[in-house]
C-alpha cells in the first residue's frame, strides 16, 4: 500500500515503467551480489580450493533470492558496511559456507560487477524502447510521406518539404541513438575478479603463486556472467569514465526525445498535429477549450531531467584518487539508477504520442497556402522567361509583388494575394499561374527519401527487435 506521509520519487510513482524499476531494485542488486558470491565460490572449487564444500555451494544456491533485508539493515547500521552486512546475512542462511563467501574478494567484485550487469539490462531496456519509437514514427512517416507541408528553418517558414520527411529526421536522430547504445552493449566489459587494488594479490595467495589460475578465475568468473572480456587493468574500481560514457549516451537519448516532443509541441500550437488526447481528458483547470500536449510537456521534462544528470558521472570520473575513493558511492546510488528511470518514462511516453499523432491536413494545407506564392516565384519566374519575357524586368515585377503582398499580410492581416497581383499583371499573361500552386512540386524527393529511410534504417532495426515493437507504453498517470 503506497505511503503518503514520506516522500516516494516520481520517477517511480509517475514514470518509469515496472521492467526498469525492477532493473534497479534491491532484490535485483543484493541478488545478483549473491550469486556472483556463488560462482566465485564454484570457480574457485573448480580451480582447486579443496576448503569450498559442495554442500557450502549448495546452501548458497538454495538462498540466492532469499534475502532478509531486515536483518541486512541491522548489520548494516552496526558494522557501517555493506558488503559486510550481506556477507553475515548470507552466512545466516547458508551457513555450510560461514568463511567462504567472498573468499579473496573485495568489496567491489559484488559491487562493480553487479552494477555492470545491471547497467547492462538497463541499457538492452533503453534499446528496445529506442526501437519501438522508430518504429511507430516508421510507420507514421510512411503513412504522411506525401502531404505536403511548410519546412522551417530559423523558425521561419522556408521550402516545403513532407509530413513524413519530417518524422524521419525525428526517427533518424533515435537511430543514432540506438547505434550508441548498441555500441555500449557490445563493448561493456566486466570488471571481473581482481581484489582489493586490482592487483590479484588475495587470490595469488589463494592458489599459491599459481598466476595461470588467477587469470582463468578473472576468465571464468566473466563468461558465467555473460561478458566476453573483463578490463584489462583495473584499481579497487572498474573505470568511473565507463559510468560517465553510458550516462552520457542516455543523454543524448534524451536530447532527441526533448528535440521531438518541442516540435510536436510547436506544432500543435499550430494546430497542425497534436499528440493523443483521451475523452475524458482536461486540458486545463481554468480554459476548459484547452488541448494542451501534456505528454510531450511531461517527455521534455523528463528529459531535461536526463541531460542535467549527464555532468555527474564525468565529475566522479574526475574525482577517482589513484586506485579507488569512496564518495563516488553515494553519488553513485542516483547518478546511474535515475537518469535510466527518466529516460524509461520518456520513451514510453514518446513510443504512445508517436503511436497516435494526430494530423490536420486541411490546417497543414492553409499554412502552405498562406507561403506557397512566394516559394512559387522561382517557377513563375522561369515559366515567364519560357513565354518569352525579360528576365530581369520579370525578376524586378516579381520583387515589387511580393513585397506588397507581405505588406497587406502583415500589416492588414489579410491574405496572400500574390497570385492575383501577377494575374492582373499583363507581363505574366502566358504564365499559367494555377498550376504553379500545385504544392507537390515543391516538395522535391521528400516521399521518396522517406522511402529509402524506411528502408535502409528502419527495416533492419524492426528485424533486429521484432519481438519487442509490440510492447505496452500505456501510461501509468
Amino acid at each position: 500500500m503506497a505511503r503518503h506521509d514520506i516522500y516516494e520519487s516520481p520517477l517511480a510513482s509517475r514514470n518509469a515503467s515496472r521492467e526498469m524499476l525492477e532493473i534497479w531494485s534491491p532484490q535485483k542488486k543484493f541478488g545478483l551480489w549473491r550469486r556472483l558470491w556463488v560462482e566465485l565460490a564454484r570457480c574457485e572449487k573448480e580451480l582447486g580450493l579443496e576448503r569450498i564444500t559442495d554442500e557450502a555451494i549448495r546452501q548458497m544456491e538454495a538462498n540466492v533470492d532469499n534475502i532478509d533485508f531486515a536483518r541486512a539493515a541491522e548489520h548494516e547500521k552496526r558494522l557501517r558496511h555493506d558488503v559486510m552486512a550481506h556477507v553475515y546475512t548470507f552466512e545466516e542462511v547458508a551457513p555450510a559456507a560461514k568463511g567462504i563467501i567472498h573468499l579473496g574478494a573485495t568489496s567491489q567484485f559484488v559491487g562493480c560487477n553487479a552494477d555492470l550487469i545491471i547497467l547492462r539490462e538497463a541499457l538492452t531496456l533503453v534499446a528496445r524502447r529506442l526501437a519501438a519509437a522508430i518504429d511507430a514514427l516508421g510507420t507514421f512517416a510512411q503513412q504522411w510521406k506525401d502531404l505536403p507541408t511548410l519546412g522551417y528553418t530559423h523558425y521561419q517558414p522556408a521550402q516545403l518539404t513532407t509530413v513524413g520527411k519530417r518524422a524521419c529526421l525525428w526517427a533518424q536522430d533515435l537511430a543514432l541513438d540506438l547505434e550508441e547504445v548498441e555500441y555500449r552493449l557490445q563493448t561493456l566489459r566486466f570488471r571481473g575478479v581482481k581484489g582489493t587494488t586490482g592487483t590479484q594479490a588475495s587470490f595469488l595467495a589463494l592458489f599459491d603463486g599459481d598466476h595461470s589460475k588467477c587469470e582463468k578465475l578473472d576468465r571464468m568468473v566473466a563468461e558465467r556472467f555473460g561478458f566476453k572480456e573483463t578490463f584489462a587493468v583495473t584499481g579497487q574500481t572498474y573505470p568511473r569514465k565507463v559510468d560517465a560514457a553510458i550516462i552520457n549516451t542516455i543523454a543524448g537519448v534524451a536530447a532527441s526525445v526533448h528535440r521531438i516532443c518541442n516540435d510536436i509541441r510547436l506544432l500543435a500550437g499550430m494546430k497542425q498535429i497534436e499528440e493523443p488526447f483521451e475523452e475524458n481528458q482536461i486540458g486545463s483547470s481554468a480554459m476548459a477549450y484547452k488541448r494542451n500536449p501534456m505528454r510531450c510537456e511531461r517527455a521534455t521534462g523528463l528529459a531535461r531531467f536526463v541531460i542535467s544528470l549527464a555532468n555527474s558521472p564525468l565529475a566522479t570520473a574526475a574525482e577517482q584518487w589513484f586506485e579507488r575513493t569512496l564518495d563516488d558511492s553515494s553519488n553513485r546510488r542516483l547518478s546511474l539508477p535515475e537518469p535510466f528511470l527518466a529516460i524509461d518514462g520518456a520513451l514510453l511516453i514518446l513510443i504512445n504520442v508517436a503511436r497516435g499523432l494526430v494530423v490536420y491536413p486541411k490546417v497543414i494545407e492553409s499554412y502552405v497556402n498562406a507561403e506557397l506564392p512566394f516559394m512559387a516565384t522561382e517557377e513563375i519566374l522561369m515559366a515567364g522567361t519560357k513565354a518569352g519575357g525579360d528576365r530581369q524586368e520579370l525578376h524586378e515585377l516579381v520583387r515589387r509583388h511580393s513585397q506588397a503582398a507581405a505588406a497587406e499580410v502583415k500589416m492588414n492581416g489579410k491574405p496572400n494575394d500574390l497570385i492575383d497581383r501577377l494575374k492582373a499583371d499583363p507581363a505574366f499573361a502566358k504564365v499559367n499561374l494555377d498550376d504553379v500552386l500545385d504544392a507537390r512540386k515543391y516538395v522535391g524527393r521528400a516521399p521518396q527519401q522517406v522511402d529509402s529511410f524506411i528502408a535502409e534504417v528502419v527495416t533492419p532495426i524492426r528485424q533486429r527487435y521484432a519481438e519487442h515493437l509490440n510492447q505496452s507504453a500505456d501510461l501509468k498517470v
